[in-house]
């Protein structure tokens, strides 16, 4: 007997003979066409229109549409087994469903449905998948504990777990920079990164390791050889990098802290795609002792969290003593008012998807204060030299390691390398002049003010976008992310906005960004913005 023959043949399903013959019939019919990931039949078996839902432990997708979008990148289930079903009458026209199952490769799940009559026949109006337990999902975690270090057993941060991106140095771990033939090749660490032992000494402890996108080099969140993390907010969508693992860790509650890095919105990006609070530090602020470098002239440590509480505890543990300034002399006025000073740039206005700049507009006004709007300049002029001495810092420090490794690395980061091997000492000489005077610009703006705007363009992208579409969203995401890190400022992702997406309404971040020093009050500010505007 094949497994697809015990699964068919409802004769040996315990509890099949409670089930209405037609209805079987149906229940049988779908199974048959999850095994086989035939998407035009599931399609037909979900009732159509708004109403129907679907969920899971990625979470909840409510109406045809937003369900078949998910189901399209799925990739189907692995084999299993209808064990039993239990079916309950809700109505003349409606039942319940529960049936478990169990998988060949071991474990078992359990499918909860809502079947109705319709004039097409049963059709599922609403789902429940448990899946197959797993210890841990690999796409997110290179490897994990219960904790994996125990922090200090009292402090700021007792209680709190870290999942550390996989470029820093922990005492007896490789660092995998996101690639299995770099694991392969380094030694394990002598020592442990400071930003690492800062939390470890608050009182936090160390959940895992987590996964980056190759070399930090990306935006989108994908990785040729680990997958993708899942995105915690938005089922089917794309978890945004290069601090995806991290991000998914926190988004997914498997962690309260991540531990990060932002080059050129790495920590923001995933951060407004989860619906969390990241924060990328002043250049130099955080000791880079331990931390595989990308390009130096723009890499900086940050942190995600679900709430703005635990950011602030993160950020006034490790930055107090660097002499980050207080709160008022960063909004020029104290006061139980909302004392800030606002900013707009205007050419990100320009550059957002139309729904996120409709969001954006009504968080302003909620605010209730003026708020001026500036010009900063061409974002591309920001973005052009900042591509070029990011790609040439980068090919310095990995393509020695690249050469030797040839076909290491997935297409499209494989494709940045090669750009940024090309890169003259003329062309980066070039650019570097052409970012100073756009540093002291951003510097302007930011002396008496802080520069509000939505992080990202829109919402985070489906993993099943193609080439075309993902490689015009980073191009529009760099160019409102690259202004902080050409200036070297604080700049902070918190998840303010919800717009609507192929996969149901999804977060967007609004990034508040400050003068260099000011992380602290930073924090503090965007913690106020966000109560001005909570419902």
């Amino acid at each position: 007997m094949t497994e697809t023959e015990t699964v068919t043949d409802h004769t040996i399903i315990p509890g099949s003979e409670d089930v209405p013959a037609d209805l079987l019939e149906a229940f049988l019919a779908y199974e048959r066409a999850i095994l086989a990931n035939d998407l035009d039949a599931l399609d037909a078996w979900f009732a159509p229109g708004e109403g129907t839902m679907r969920g899971d432990d990625a979470g909840l997708l409510v109406g045809h549409d937003a369900i078949s979008a998910f189901r399209s990148l799925r990739g189907g289930v692995s084999p299993r087994v209808i064990e039993k079903l239990e079916h309950r009458p809700l109505a003349d026209d409606t039942a319940l469903i529960v049936s478990v199952s169990r998988f060949v490769i071991g474990g078992r799940g359990l499918q909860t449905q809502v079947w109705q009559r319709l004039a097409e026949g049963w059709r599922i109006t609403a789902a429940h998948v448990s899946p197959r337990p797993q210890a841990f999902n690999r796409s997110i975690w290179r490897t994990v504990g219960d904790p994996l270090f125990q922090g200090a057993w009292e402090g700021p941060l007792e209680g709190l777990t870290v999942a550390v991106k996989d470029l820093f140095a922990i005492r007896g771990y490789r660092i995998g920079a996101g690639n299995p033939a770099y694991l392969e090749s380094v030694r394990p660490e002598t020592t442990t990164a400071s930003a690492v032992s800062d939390l470890l000494r608050a009182g936090a402890s160390l959940r895992g390791i987590a996964r980056t996108d190759e070399f930090a080099y990306s935006v989108a969140g994908d990785n040729a050889h680990y997958g993708t993390p899942p995105n915690g907010a938005v089922p089917g969508a794309l978890p945004g990098g290069s601090s995806s693992g991290p991000a998914s860790a926190v988004a997914t509650g498997q962690a309260d802290i991540g531990l990060a890095t932002d080059t050129a919105g790495s920590v923001r990006v995933p951060a407004s795609y989860q619906g969390l609070w990241g924060l990328r530090t002043t250049h130099g602020l955080v000791p880079r002792q331990g931390l595989l470098p990308l390009a130096q002239s723009f890499d900086t440590i940050g942190w995600l969290a679900r709430d703005g509480e635990t950011l602030q505890r993160v950020a006034d543990w490790c930055l107090s003593y660097d002499g980050s300034e207080s709160t008022e002399s960063v909004l020029g006025e104290s006061g139980d008012d909302l004392p800030w000073r606002l900013r707009v740039p205007t050419e990100a206005l320009e550059l957002v998807e139309p729904a996120t700049r409709d969001a954006f507009e009504a968080l302003l006004a909620q605010l209730g204060a003026p708020v001026e709007r500036v010009s900063i300049g061409d974002l591309a002029g920001y973005q052009e030299p900042f591509r070029i001495v990011q790609g040439a810092e980068a090919w310095r420090n990995n393509g020695e390691w690249l050469r030797e490794h040839p076909g290491a690395t997935g297409a499209a980061v494989a494709e940045r390398f090669r750009a940024a091997a090309e890169v003259s000492a003329e062309a980066e000489n070039a650019a570097r002049a052409a970012l100073a005077p756009l540093k002291e610009r951003i510097d302007a703006v930011l002396s008496d003010a802080v520069l509000i705007l939505p992080t990202v363009p829109g919402p985070a992208p489906m993993r099943t976008a193609d080439s075309a579409r993902v490689d015009a969203v980073r191009a529009a995401t760099l160019r409102l992310t690259t202004p902080a890190a050409v200036a070297g400022v604080p700049a902070l992702s918190a998840p303010l906005l919800t717009v609507p997406s192929q996969l149901g309404p999804a977060p967007v971040g609004v990034c508040l960004v400050s003068r260099a020093g000011t992380d602290i009050a930073l924090v503090r500010l965007a913690r106020r913005v966000a109560e001005a505007v909570r419902p």
